[in-house]
């Protein structure tokens, strides 16, 4: 091979690397983050989890590309190692796919039909209707389709060429000693190896090597040990991948590592010392294409196979290697702390927004928790319970600054829009998850002045705030659930029930009123006006919240333009279920006259310094 040769084989490698590449981007957009979704959520055992590794692995065309996502997960807390684990073993065996898919290089046939399966023959057809799409389809989907499409015919013409270039080999003696080299094991696994962690794709050795193939010049004794080496080679991607994560990502790494040595070291030992004896004659068979695909797949699969079983070995050598800090032991124990959210997510915004919206959803508990405990303290106050209050809404303020730096800097690196309408959906709901901590603390603080005055609230003003804090719990677990689950029909159902609750402040406030205008205590007024008014924009919040939901499945102002044909009087669903909630959370008929306890010490005289006074450290703006 000349000069010359050498430079097309090069090339048709790099047309081989690009063309993945694009594959792998044009599922991504065609996926829309579903991917990354399904490794996360279905893995709850390990059959399922290699079953998904395997068929994620097969679509994408690289087990590289999947175990790097699944140290990208493992390092932010969505995935768990009894997860990854699954997961990798899978991704060995669909990385397989590649290699069945470049044997159809080797297809020698007269018959049109059978021809047609030629890369050769149908990959011109498969880059026009990639190109058509790419050029005419306004639709990102239909675009993802083009890449995916483009790009799996430059793999192909990649491949082409590749092939193309070894032909003068067939007859190259000096290159047939070199080949000889090769058959030794070791010499072989270097040679598998050494292109697998320089250009990090094992389907990419393979390829090389079946193109070789089809010069009729390698034998099944060279191919053998060069497919080891680039089943130990694969492992450095996810190494790399690694490098920067937390202990967990690294020991995700570090099981796939273990595992490619375990299989690649057994099968060596076992396979060589039993050939010293038997002398396996199919050695000396000339490889081609389709043989390298079975030898590959053979071996993974097997491998596969034995180790599924005893997978926790895996898990327990990452963790023999990498042992448990006690900070991470006291993480686990608190199990309140936002995990890392991994920079590395921002190649691939999919992955970083399904990060996101999990510890979103965190922060979104914690804030009803804090709500809930806040209003129980107005009927049963406790310094332990205020004090947990205290400690959500900062828990709460942390996720808030984490996640707001995190997606504004995830933000620049988006360009589908649909990733963008999900990013800007977080964004809110993260801000207004924060405020509803924030008037969860006033409410409690409210709740500690009660205290102090030594009153109870009487008992009809008590039953009207039951009802009002019923509906408000109701309203902020719906908007909460309904982004968690990102449920376009759960959200729908906030509004009418906010609507209800702006009716019942309304009535609050009317009769607290006339509680400060009577003979009663005018400071336990001012409490439950304080209260109400923190229960009324807590329903704000929710609302804001649902819009937030709903805009993700509208173009820009279809949301709002949705809660104005909502709120219609032509929209009879809207008010049959507005008087739904308005039958669930009736408040009691006023009495005559609501009497509070008598003031003490001078109450009534501190009446306009009560009035003005602010809440310690909190924001009361809607």
């Amino acid at each position: 091979m000349n000069f010359f040769g050498v430079l097309t084989l090069v090339g048709g490698l790099a047309l081989f690397l690009f063309g993945m590449q694009v594959m792998s981007n044009g599922l991504k957009t065609i996926s829309g983050g579903k991917l990354e979704h399904i490794l996360q959520t279905l893995t709850s055992n390990k059959w399922k989890a290699v079953l998904l590794g395997l068929g994620v692995t097969a679509l994408i065309q690289s087990s590289s590309a999947t175990t790097v996502m699944v140290v990208g997960l493992v390092n932010s807390g969505l995935m768990k190692l009894t997860q990854a684990v699954g997961v990798i073993l899978g991704a060995n065996i669909g990385t397989t796919v590649t290699a069945w898919l470049l044997s159809l290089s080797g297809i020698n046939s007269t018959n049109v039909f059978i021809s047609m399966f030629k890369p050769s023959s149908f990959s011109p057809v498969v880059a026009i209707i990639g190109i058509f799409l790419l050029m005419f389809s306004k639709s990102e989907k239909k675009r993802g389709v083009g890449n995916f499409l483009v790009g799996f015919a430059v793999l192909m013409f990649g491949m082409d060429t590749m092939s193309s270039a070894t032909q003068p080999l067939e007859n190259n003696q000096e290159f047939a000693k070199v080949l000889t080299m090769f058959s030794n094991p070791f010499f072989g696994m270097f040679a598998g190896l050494v292109p697998t962690l320089i250009i990090q794709s094992s389907g990419a050795t393979i390829g090389i090597l079946q193109a070789l193939s089809l010069s009729g010049t390698v034998k099944i004794s060279t191919a053998l040990p060069v497919l080891m080496g680039e089943n130990l080679g694969t492992a450095i991607t996810a190494v790399l991948a690694s490098i920067g994560t937390s202990r967990n990502a690294k020991r995700a790494a570090l099981m796939h590592v273990d595992f490619c040595i375990l299989k690649t070291s057994t099968f060596m030992i076992l396979f060589y010392t039993i050939n010293a004896f038997v002398h396996f004659p199919f050695l000396n068979d000339t490889a081609n294409p389709l043989l390298i695909a079975i030898i590959h797949t053979i071996f993974n699969v097997t491998s596969v196979i034995i180790m599924l079983p005893f997978s926790d070995l895996l898990i327990k050598l990452a963790l023999k290697a990498l042992p448990i800090t006690a900070k991470e032991q006291e993480e686990a124990d608190r199990g309140k702390l936002l995990p890392k959210l991994n920079t590395r997510f921002y190649s691939s915004p999919a992955i970083a927004l399904e990060a996101c919206r999990a510890e979103a959803c965190k922060m979104g508990n914690y804030a009803e928790e804090a709500l809930k405990t806040a209003m129980g303290l107005l009927s049963d106050y406790t310094p332990a319970g205020f004090s947990h209050v205290e400690q959500l809404e900062q828990l709460v303020d942390k996720y808030d600054d984490q996640l707001e730096s995190y997606l504004s800097e995830l933000g620049p690196k988006i360009i589908s829009q649909e990733e963008n309408r999900t990013l800007s959906a977080i964004l809110h709901s993260v801000g207004n998850f924060e405020r509803i901590s924030d008037h969860s603390l006033n409410i409690a603080q409210s709740a500690g002045e009660k205290a102090e005055s030594g009153h109870d609230i009487p008992k009809k003003p008590q039953e009207v705030l039951t009802v009002f804090g019923r509906a408000v719990l109701n309203i902020t677990h719906i908007a909460v659930k309904s982004f968690c689950d990102d449920d376009e029909a759960l959200a729908k159902t906030v509004e009418p029930l906010e609507e209800v609750i702006d009716g019942i402040d309304m009535e609050v406030k009317r009769r607290i009123r006339r509680i400060r205008r009577g003979k009663g205590n005018v400071k336990m007024g001012f409490i439950l006006s304080d209260a109400a008014t923190d229960y009324e924009r807590v329903a704000d919040h929710c609302s804001n919240i649902a819009v937030a939901v709903l805009q993700e499945y509208a173009e820009a102002g279809g949301a709002h333009e949705y809660l104005d044909m909502l709120k219609s009087p032509e929209n009879p669903e809207f008010r049959a279920e507005v008087e739904r909630f308005r039958t669930e959370y009736a408040i009691p008929e006023a009495s005559e006259e609501v009497q509070l306890p008598a003031p003490e010490n001078g109450e009534d005289k501190g009446k306009e310094k009560e009035k003005g006074k602010k809440k310690k450290g909190k924001k009361a703006a809607k």
